[in-house]
């Protein structure tokens, strides 16, 4: 990904806390050249055992995901083999009419982090279980209402055959924050306002990362 100099992440923490707001990731991996290259919507998590509390440079550490076994994409999926996660972040268009210039260009406000790693499959099913049930507490508690999976793991256990549940080992990652830094500081405060009165969810956000920007 392609990040000029003033769009970068002011710390690592702008990249992990991305992560762990919007776990919906992209996966892609090279596919073979009659069928191309394979990309799968699916959550990933902060492996619980190795990097919980993750908060530093994000290489070194574990991602779990999951996906659909009956997806070719698991097939062609290898331990050892190099995979692209993509997240978004909070995003919106931005009219010329919020700038209060002449001239001007419209333009999109957004925020994206590439991760790349090593993939290792989980076979075990046992162990897929347990990736299934870290990803339960992971999101119930930061997005649920702290449901207990208790009585449904009978069910899981029925069909975590197929699950097919993996390991990712963080070896880079890059961060994307176009929050109108180019701008003026006038122009982008005014941005920032027009944003933080809207009552669209992602313009409200992006104001919200863009108040936090030194």
């Amino acid at each position: 990904m392609f990040v000029p100099r003033f769009y970068r992440a002011p710390d690592s923490s702008w990249i992990v806390d991305l992560i762990r707001g919007n776990p919906l990731a992209l996966a892609v991996a090279n596919g073979s050249a009659e069928d191309g290259p394979f990309a799968t919507h699916l959550p990933v998590i902060f492996d619980p055992e190795t990097s919980a509390d993750w908060s530093g440079e994000l290489p070194g550490a574990t991602l779990l995901g999951h996906m659909n076994r009956a997806n070719p994409h698991w097939a062609a999926l290898e331990t050892g083999s190099v995979l692209l996660l993509t997240f978004t972040g909070p995003h919106t268009y931005v009219s010329p009419t919020v700038y209060e210039v002449t001239p001007a260009a419209p333009t999109w406000n957004f925020t994206a982090v590439h991760v790349r790693g090593v993939v290792e499959r989980i076979d075990s099913l046992e162990q897929t279980l347990g990736v299934v049930q870290s990803t339960v507490r992971a999101f119930e508690g930061a997005f649920g209402n702290g449901w207990d999976m208790t009585e449904s793991l009978g069910y899981f256990r029925r069909i975590a055959p197929d699950v097919g549940a993996f390991r990712v080992t963080v070896t880079g990652a890059e961060g994307m924050f176009k929050l109108s830094q180019e701008q003026p500081g006038e122009v982008r405060d005014r941005v920032q306002e027009s944003f933080g009165r809207s009552a669209c969810t992602y313009k409200r956000e992006t104001a919200g990362l863009m108040s936090r920007l030194p």
